[in-house]
């Protein structure tokens, strides 16, 4: 007869308080203005920049906590991509945000989210106007991006036809559901610059990473305000040792790739040989001398704007 599996010792129980941030309570609840008729509020939130240290030190035992101070820790995870501890902080999002600003957010597919339903509901009577000074110009260079605006008077007429074809839409829209059309086929005229409202829960980790992404110059202007008041406003207050150090790593880093510190050493050893060498090796340029199309060195080429390199192959640099 086999022996009864040795019962383990209750671990003690211990009292314990939930972590708050008085700075994030204060404006839980709060919504925040983003563009015309959006806003962002924070409805919930767990963890606080003390619950990355907690998670951090069950990892290194006992005794580290007499090595490291929470901020240098924090900055240590953050630098060296220690990504788990900031895992262990969720915050959930009230949003109100146009369609196609909403389908761009949408596309970051690590938090839960909640969406209201227009097959449900009334759609939202609210749509995002553009001002005459804001339509933007496509971009040469970048197919998903602007560049420059369009005059004050062209900007005028746009608007203009702008309000009466969101005006036509809505009438539309409501004349269906007066008769008694369905709800989820009403809709399906409505412009992307209706609004929306969502509930977004993420855990730190993925919302810094969506925030590296949506506060980027490149990115669509309008996500940019709601990335912007987001980090800026409310996980500055909620974690302030991981935003700043989250900004110091991140978002004002400069990460060189082995093409550009090869090049780099070259132009700084004044190897003209070895740099039109490896310009050719990486078609920046062609044997002839000619540059190539590059998106590559474009961004190389900034790196170098910003570090006061001199770019020896623009003849205005040298």
């Amino acid at each position: 007869m086999s022996e009864e599996p040795e019962v383990p010792e209750q671990i003690e129980a211990q009292h314990l308080d939930r972590p708050t941030v008085p700075e994030l309570d204060e404006i839980l609840g709060v919504p925040f203005k983003v563009l015309d008729d959006g806003f962002v509020r924070v409805v919930d939130y767990m963890g606080s920049d003390h619950s990355i240290v907690q998670a951090a030190r069950v990892s290194y035992g006992a005794g580290t906590r007499q090595v490291h101070q929470d901020r240098g820790l924090i900055r240590y995870l953050m630098r060296h991509q220690h990504t788990t501890p900031f895992e262990m902080c969720d915050i959930k999002f009230h949003l109100r945000v146009p369609m196609d600003c909403w389908r761009q957010w949408i596309r970051h597919r690590t938090a839960s989210v909640n969406e209201y339903s227009t097959r449900y509901s009334l759609a939202i009577d609210a749509t995002q106007t553009t001002p005459p000074d804001a339509w933007r110009l496509q971009a040469e260079g970048n197919r998903q991006g602007s560049s420059g605006f369009v005059d004050a008077e062209q900007g005028a007429r746009f608007t203009k036809k702008e309000q009466e074809l969101q005006e036509a839409a809505r009438t539309r829209y409501e004349e269906r559901i007066e008769a008694g059309i369905a709800r989820e086929q009403a809709r399906k005229d409505l412009p992307l610059s209706t609004y929306t409202e969502a509930y977004w829960k993420v855990n730190l980790l993925n919302l810094l990473r969506f925030l590296l992404l949506r506060m980027d110059d490149h990115a669509q202007w309008e996500i940019r305000q709601y990335a912007h008041l987001i980090g800026h406003k409310i996980v500055s207050a909620w974690c302030p040792m991981a935003w700043q150090a989250f900004l110091d790593y991140s978002v004002n880093a400069m990460q060189l790739t082995h093409l550009d510190w090869e090049i780099i050493r070259a132009i700084q050893a004044g190897d003209d040989s070895k740099l039109n060498e490896l310009l050719v090796k990486y078609r920046f340029a062609s044997k002839s001398g000619t540059l190539r199309r590059s998106r590559e060195r474009d961004e190389l080429e900034a790196k170098l704007r910003k570090l006061s390199i001199p770019i020896p192959w623009r003849s205005g640099d040298r």
